[in-house]
């Protein structure tokens, strides 16, 4: 028996995206919702499987956890790529790791959702309109605002088309960036401490890496606008917490929208729950039916590659040599 974990299915959805019932006789599929609260838990809950699809960086793969599961072949992320997996570790005990395409265009739009969401304060008046009250709020309106993208990369570009469509003035920034990367966008290059000062929106598009954890602290979020609004879909880290919450806290900026955060789930009493200018979602960006099928479907093909033994999508080619087999 060939037995396969899909890891922190919160939505109960993996086992109906895919059609698991093709693999061969004798592979085991199980999906499991609840996250994993420590690498013990961990080990006791994968010591008995050969294959595990970790979707996103949900559960951490380090090399103590990988270590301890001598069982295990086949590790697939959701995903182009995955922070929370040492590679190198895989490679070295001999476990393949694969992964997946995957779209940003959900998350394009979800970032839009967000923006007018919370320039036009729509949560808090569907709220009011369903308790009795009428027009409690007054909107921003986005033309002839001025957008800072941090980041222009597949989303980031993406997010700068709809920003043009707005009439919005659009300006960038990012490690790598270049005048002409800007420019074909229809943004301006500018230093950070310039994008933070001039725009009413910033919103991030960065990868998490060593360039960018950390890239928004204290001095760089008191450089923006008191009128000015952050959205976050990209990585929590990337935008100090401590820092944010005290902003918000003292209306240093007007608002933000974050979908992603320093620790997923968001713990109950976390105190952006509690902030009437912090618009706050689940990490929904990605999550549409047809964007999360698609993970699931590539990782079933990922799982009858590896079978075959003629894997695809792979991240340690140095692995396969010697890696662990059925």
């Amino acid at each position: 028996m060939i037995n396969v974990a899909l890891l922190d299915d919160y939505q109960d959805v993996a086992l109906k995206l895919a059609p698991w019932g093709t693999l061969p006789a004798g592979v085991s599929v199980q999906a499991f919702h609840q996250r994993l609260a420590d690498e013990d838990a961990a080990v006791e809950r994968l010591r008995t499987f050969d294959v595990v699809m970790a979707l996103r960086e949900r559960t951490p793969f380090p090399r103590s956890l990988l270590e301890r599961l001598p069982r295990l072949k086949l590790l697939t992320s959701a995903g182009k790529r995955n922070k929370v997996i040492d590679v190198g570790a895989c490679t070295e005990l001999g476990i393949l790791v694969c992964g997946t395409t995957s779209s940003g265009g959900p998350t394009v739009e979800f970032t839009w959702g967000l923006i007018l969401a919370l320039l036009r304060h729509i949560p808090e008046e569907v709220n009011a309109t369903r308790a009795g009250r009428w027009q409690t709020t007054m909107g921003t309106e986005l033309a002839g605002k001025t957008l800072g993208l941090l980041g222009l990369g597949g989303i980031g570009s993406r997010v700068a088309e709809v920003a043009r469509a707005f009439r919005m003035t659009l300006l960038a920034w990012s490690p790598h960036m270049t005048a002409e990367r800007a420019q074909a966008c229809g943004a301006a290059y500018v230093p950070l401490e310039r994008l933070l000062r001039e725009s009413d929106l910033v919103t991030i598009h960065l990868v998490l890496g060593p360039a960018t954890q950390g890239l928004l602290r204290a001095p760089e979020l008191a450089l923006m606008k008191k009128t000015a609004y952050l959205v976050n879909t990209s990585r929590g880290p990337i935008v100090d917490e401590g820092a944010l919450l005290a902003a918000l806290r003292g209306k240093a900026i007007a608002g933000a929208a974050l979908d992603v955060f320093d620790q997923e789930p968001l713990p109950p009493d976390h105190p952006f729950r509690a902030l009437d200018n912090a618009l706050i979602t689940p990490h929904l960006g990605g999550v549409t039916i047809e964007h999360r099928a698609g993970y699931y479907i590539e990782t079933l093909e990922n799982i009858r590659a590896f079978l075959d033994e003629a894997p695809i999508r792979v991240w340690n080619p140095d692995v396969l040599p010697r890696r662990r087999k059925v």
